[in-house]
């Protein structure tokens, strides 16, 4: 999972040619410890539908701060740039695929 900054998170999601997955975590939080693993296997099954990306709240601080992030984990959708659906927390894998699911159709 590539690790984005506050100097490369506005030009990475903006540019992506396919729904980018923001995974905003923090080295303190159990709940992000439990769906990394689950975050990386997604990730090579979705790969050609979807770029799931981390960006560690506690070294991104603007990121976290623009982004509105109030609570980690937080997994926030981006298309094209714009934010499309939001949730905190940790999820099993078939949560997380069945609320990603309509996100991933071709627009």
């Amino acid at each position: 999972m590539l690790a984005l900054t506050d100097s490369t998170f506005a030009a990475h999601v903006a540019s992506a040619d396919r729904p980018v997955l923001v995974y905003f975590w923090a080295t303190w939080c159990p709940p992000c410890r439990m769906v990394a693993p689950v975050l990386a296997s997604l990730a090579g099954e979705l790969a050609e539908v979807l770029e799931i990306v981390k960006v560690d709240v506690d070294e991104a601080v603007e990121t976290a701060r623009s982004q509105r992030i109030m609570g980690a984990p937080t997994l926030n959708l981006y298309r094209k740039g714009e934010l499309v659906h939001s949730m905190v927390g940790a999820r099993p894998k078939h949560a997380l695929l069945r609320e990603l699911e309509p996100h991933l159709a071709p627009s």
